[in-house]
């Protein structure tokens, strides 16, 4: 009986708090980053620049399955993650992004596109492994629902909390997102500080002289952004309620599948070869017609005094 008088207690009295006493709530976000079987070296050198780049980021094997990919809760609630980013590979070819908030959803489908990975830019810029980012955003993600929710989405896969497991107190570089043309367009950026160039020399000496530094106030610094990498192209395609399932909340109307562009290209193809192709049988017919093929076509009717017919 003490045993269960002491546990009901602490069922009542010991309820933990959900916030510390300053009111300030901790930011807890761990992404499980992984692939699908058939991606590139490419796809895969993406993949390892976006892990760096994550130090809250848990970087797991290869996933089998394509068609059982509820199967990614369990995977994420093994490993104590609760964002997914699936990347998974189709034909050797294209590549699809899976974002997803593990338990409860939602679940974004994009198609990536012309992607550079850091060895392929060969930048300039370059920060602290395990740094925080600033996270910009286009105004245009402000407007409509669905992208509201896929910002919240990079907010909670790109945003390094504080005090991160490998992360370190330190902001030097800024990730951009664009939405443009139905894409939204990925960037990776430096912030560099450097110190003022010396080229307002003919300024008046009054305010140089004005101009003394003080203790305790540093110099101010020019501020600029190189481009480190990677570099990518999303398309949205579909956004699902549930994680990895539930009904569909948004389509993309105008997104072309890749399969559908190459089929496309192969029917314009085809069609070429049967104008070339009938041609040939067209020029075959007229030269029959006129009686110019040896073998084939219309005969034309011997002539009694043709040089054969007479000195045969």
């Amino acid at each position: 009986m003490a045993a269960v008088y002491k546990s009901l207690s602490k069922g009542t009295n010991g309820h933990k708090a959900e916030a510390p006493a300053n009111g300030v709530r901790k930011n807890k976000q761990r992404v499980l980053i992984l692939s699908s079987r058939g991606v590139t070296y490419r796809h895969r050198h993406l993949l390892n620049d976006l892990a760096a780049m994550m130090p809250h980021g848990r970087k797991d094997a290869k996933f089998d399955s394509k068609s059982k990919l509820y199967q990614l809760n369990e995977l994420a609630e093994l490993y104590n993650c609760n964002n997914t980013l699936f990347f998974e590979a189709r034909k050797g070819k294209d590549l699809y992004v899976w974002m997803s908030k593990v338990p409860n959803g939602p679940t974004v489908k994009m198609h990536l596109q012309n992607l550079h990975t850091m060895e392929e830019l060969h930048f300039t810029g370059n920060c602290l492994k395990g740094s925080r980012p600033i996270l910009s955003f286009d105004a245009a993600f402000d407007k409509e629902p669905y992208l509201q929710v896929i910002k919240e989405l990079f907010l909670h896969s790109f945003g390094v909390p504080q005090g991160a497991r490998k992360s370190k107190p330190f902001i030097d570089r800024v990730m951009g997102f664009t939405f443009a043309d139905g894409k939204i367009w990925v960037r990776n950026y430096q912030i560099k500080e450097t110190e003022p160039s010396k080229s307002n020399a003919g300024q008046d000496e009054e305010t140089e002289v004005n101009s003394k530094p003080t203790k305790g106030h540093s110099k101010e610094l020019d501020i600029s952004l190189v481009e480190i990498g990677a570099r990518f192209v999303l398309t949205p395609i579909i956004i699902q309620e549930g994680s990895f399932g539930g009904p569909i909340l948004y389509e993309n109307k105008q997104f072309v599948s890749p399969n559908q562009v190459r089929a496309d290209l192969r029917k314009r193809q085809a069609t070429k070869h049967n104008a070339r192709a009938e041609q040939y049988v067209e020029r075959l017919a007229k030269k029959g017609d006129l009686g110019l093929r040896t073998s084939g076509g219309k005969r034309v009717p011997v002539d009694a005094l043709d040089t054969k017919q007479l000195f045969a």
